[in-house]
């Protein structure tokens, strides 16, 4: 994250996690974070009032995908509605680079990997990131599992979507508990300032399913 001492509130709704983290300085001061699948509207405003000063923060840091379209909606939605109140700025993230960071930090000896989540219509999200420095590889990608496990190669993945992958290839390298990472708002420490400047907008991953009609 940015190197300033302002205190930012993080907000992180793209999964099935729904998480928030006040950060000041480089230190997470406080943090919520809950499993909720569905529901990230009811769960994500108190969560951010029981923080210390009911959230208030100076800067404000959102998830904006890839990942649910609800979930990601909520976040940016309640992040901006935040913003317009207190005054404050607003930039975004994405769940990939965060998923990213908090596993690299936690196998330091790793050259890099591949963040895989659900995506819908039976596809998957899929980014590749180095290492050292910390850069992805190449954009974000909705693929089909047999697409994404071709593109994998020897790497480690991690995310929700790796399960997908297991079941045409049970050799696949997740590490500990890869499968069931999901990203959490206080990680967002570990964001370098590139990846936390964002524009606050939603990135669903894919073309919407929806086409308007062609003129007769």
């Amino acid at each position: 994250m940015t190197t300033s001492a302002l205190r930012t509130l993080v907000i992180e709704t793209a999964t099935a996690a729904c998480s928030v983290a006040l950060i000041d300085d480089g230190t997470v001061v406080a943090a919520r974070h809950q499993i909720v699948g569905r529901g990230h509207a009811e769960k994500l405003l108190p969560m951010i009032a029981a923080l210390p000063g009911g959230g208030r923060a100076d800067a404000l840091l959102v998830d904006c995908g890839p990942g649910s379209f609800t979930g990601i909606r909520v976040g940016i939605a309640a992040a901006r509605a935040l913003a317009l109140g207190w005054q404050t700025t607003l930039a975004g993230y994405s769940s990939l680079s965060l998923l990213a960071l908090a596993h690299l930090r936690d196998n330091p000896a790793l050259p890099g990997l591949a963040v895989i989540i659900e995506g819908g219509h039976g596809e998957v999200f899929m980014q590749v990131f180095d290492a050292q420095p910390f850069a992805a590889v190449h954009d974000p990608a909705s693929l089909t599992p047999a697409a994404a496990l071709a593109a994998l190669g020897a790497r480690r993945a991690i995310g929700s979507g790796v399960p997908r992958l297991a079941l045409i290839d049970d050799g696949i390298d997740a590490g500990a508990d890869g499968a069931d990472a999901l990203p959490r708002a206080a990680d967002a420490v570990l964001l370098p300032p590139r990846f936390a400047a964002l524009a606050p907008i939603p990135f669903y991953g894919r073309a919407p399913d929806a086409k308007p009609m062609t003129p007769a």
